[in-house]
């Protein structure tokens, strides 16, 4: 598959590159990355970066801005349906390949590469430039190296594998990079959201089946002078929690007008949840857009329910074992 999507970036002189929509590390980098790869691969190619940025990670460099395109190959990263492409003329490719780490929902109609085993869409190009012509240099290194240590929380979770380390060994001794640079720049934070982190884990509140949430409208954001994206960018900051199984950020956005919620597990699959409320993602991390905090009430409803029945699954199995 490496080599069929190698021959169709090969093919097309304009490349539109797309990703999800609320921009993450892995999104952003893995296309920034595979960008620049191509660019340095074929200099006399048309290739754009699209996409709604953030300045919180500036330091990985700029998006392009949008134009009117034809007869080019979009090709779209790290989303696994087509809502939740942060492109609006989708339709309107000659050609588009998925390379993508979640489980499928959808097929967008052209090349598809999903890996769900992988850490990250940074993890999946590591592989790809190996394989095929498309060149590296340090800059793409750092790039694909931070998508990757984001998205499996510095290797923290299970989809960090012997592959994943291999990898990560091999582009580490071609392209030395400093990694204290990188960490400093992905981790680094504000007062104001260490100050706001400290009121989410004051203020949330437990079930009695061990899921923990925490709503907080836009009052809350504002006075603590955040932005809406801050807390759930702190979602993985409350992975070890001994009494907590499932955790949830509901953080309302007027600016977008809608509300962002990012969910957690350590055990419950809460990805199904999340796509019957307009998101999805992996199986212990997804996240979702709604319309309204009642709706928000509705989801951690749905969450509750489904770990109150994980429990008693878990407890039936050491009962009969």
């Amino acid at each position: 598959m490496f080599k069929k999507i190698y021959k169709e970036i090969k093919k097309y002189n304009t490349i539109v590159i797309a990703r999800h929509i609320g921009v993450d590390p892995d999104a952003l980098a893995s296309q920034l990355a595979l960008k620049e790869s191509i660019k340095l691969t074929f200099p006399n190619k048309n290739v754009y970066a699209v996409g709604n940025g953030s300045s919180k990670f500036s330091y990985m460099g700029k998006l392009d801005k949008l134009e009117d395109f034809d007869n080019f190959l979009l090709i779209v990263l790290d989303t696994p349906d087509k809502k939740r492409i942060d492109y609006k003329d989708y339709s309107k490719a000659s050609m588009t390949i998925k390379i993508d780490h979640h489980p499928f929902i959808e097929d967008f109609g052209g090349l598809e590469y999903i890996d769900d085993s992988a850490s990250s869409t940074s993890e999946i190009l590591m592989e790809l430039l190996l394989k095929t012509k498309l060149k590296c240099n340090g800059e793409i290194a750092k790039l694909l190296y931070y998508g990757l240590v984001s998205d499996s929380n510095r290797f923290l979770f299970d989809s960090s594998t012997s592959k994943t380390f291999n990898l990560v060994s091999t582009y580490l001794s071609k392209y030395p990079l400093k990694l204290s640079d990188i960490y400093t720049n992905l981790y680094l934070r504000p007062l104001k959201e260490v100050r706001l982190e400290g009121y989410i884990s004051l203020n949330m509140k437990v079930t009695e089946n061990g899921v923990a949430y925490i709503i907080l409208t836009n009052d809350i954001i504002t006075k603590f002078k955040a932005d809406s994206a801050s807390a759930g960018n702190m979602i993985n900051n409350f992975n070890f929690i001994d009494e907590v199984l499932v955790w949830i950020i509901v953080t309302e956005d007027v600016k977008n007008n809608n509300v962002r919620v990012n969910i957690r597990s350590r055990g419950p699959e809460i990805n199904k949840i999340a796509e019957k409320y307009n998101g999805g993602g992996h199986p212990q991390a997804s996240g979702a857009r709604l319309s309204s905090i009642d709706e928000a009430e509705a989801l951690i409803s749905d969450i509750d329910y489904a770990t109150e029945n994980y429990i008693k699954k878990e407890m039936s199995k050491h009962e009969n074992n």
